[in-house]
């Protein structure tokens, strides 16, 4: 177990700074760094001088270990259009992007666990086919479509909830209900197989043959042992639901991480960016080897009868 948790954090490591190579190198090719903080109207004369003081003149390469050295010293530089230290920034949204990703997760399962159950219980019959049906939905509509169409039925027609912003709990529950909606898929579809094996083990065979009501069997001994494999996928969901919110925060200009990283891209803010990007992406590296060491923990007590 040792060597497989240090094998995975070496892992993790290797894919972490493969990430931040990538978005460094991909962010300096796709604009000038000098333009974006002398402006349009710079000169030739006033750009080389940027470019000479901000080392952007180096090969890529040098650039990128220096600014690798800099993050990893702490030290995440100045935001270029909003002139206030990038940490402080990034930190100032991390939270509600965080709420926002546990709200559309809790919803997912709550949406996810009652149509999985069900549709192993009446499997093959038309509960079955209505619970794969809504879980092949959720997952095909693109998450725009499902939050335009939020705001027009509870913004605009109905005037329930506001259309956008983040100052009161009524602005997040649109997009709770957008990511609920897209998370919950995965979540059914696992339940349902976990529940259609384990409801053909052999002691659950035991416990109807000892007459052991319906409702106990299903909850005490099949439910309990169906669910145990979603822990992993939990973590999993949760990293991609704070690394993907950047459609769902911009629709409904929720001041998250993920709108923020929408106007770093339109104001070209290369520093905040790329913060943004490794952070994402260092938390769901971090979810998904915390997940799968909690699978290869559990394992074993799968296979444990209750």
């Amino acid at each position: 177990m040792t060597r497989y948790l240090i094998g995975r954090t070496a892992l993790a490591l290797a894919v972490a700074l493969a990430v931040s190579a990538l978005a460094f190198l991909v962010l300096r090719l796709s604009g000038d760094v000098a333009i974006a903080i002398g402006g349009e109207g710079a000169s030739e004369a006033d750009l080389n001088i940027i470019r000479e003081t901000y080392g952007l003149n180096r090969p890529l390469l040098v650039q990128y270990a220096a600014w690798l050295w800099q993050t990893v010293s702490g030290d995440f530089g100045n935001s270029l259009y909003f002139k206030v230290p990038v940490s402080e920034l990034v930190l100032q949204k991390l939270p509600t992007t965080v709420i926002l990703g546990v709200c559309g997760l809790l919803l997912g399962l709550i949406l996810a666990l009652p149509l999985g159950v069900a549709a192993a219980i009446w499997r093959n019959s038309w509960v079955d086919s209505l619970a794969m049906g809504i879980a092949v939905i959720a997952q095909a509509v693109p998450t725009f479509f499902v939050a335009l169409v939020l705001i027009m039925l509870l913004a605009v027609w109905q005037r329930w909830l506001p259309v956008s912003g983040s100052g009161t709990w009524q602005h997040f529950v649109m997009p709770t209900i957008t990511l609920g909606l897209y998370v919950m898929p995965p979540f059914m579809r696992l339940i349902r197989s976990n529940m259609i094996e384990v409801l053909s083990a052999d002691y659950v065979r035991t416990a109807r043959a000892k007459g052991l009501p319906a409702r106990t069997i299903v909850i005490r001994h099949a439910f309990r042992n169906a669910v145990v494999p979603l822990i992993g996928l939990i973590a999993v969901q949760l990293g991609f639901l704070l690394g993907g919110s950047v459609v769902v925060e911009s629709v409904f200009a929720l001041d998250g991480l993920g709108y923020l990283a929408f106007r770093s891209i339109s104001y070209k803010d290369f520093p905040v960016l790329q913060t943004i990007v490794l952070l994402l992406s260092l938390i769901y590296v971090v979810l998904t080897t915390l997940a799968d060491v909690a699978n290869v923990w559990l394992d074993p007590r799968l296979k444990v009868a209750s």
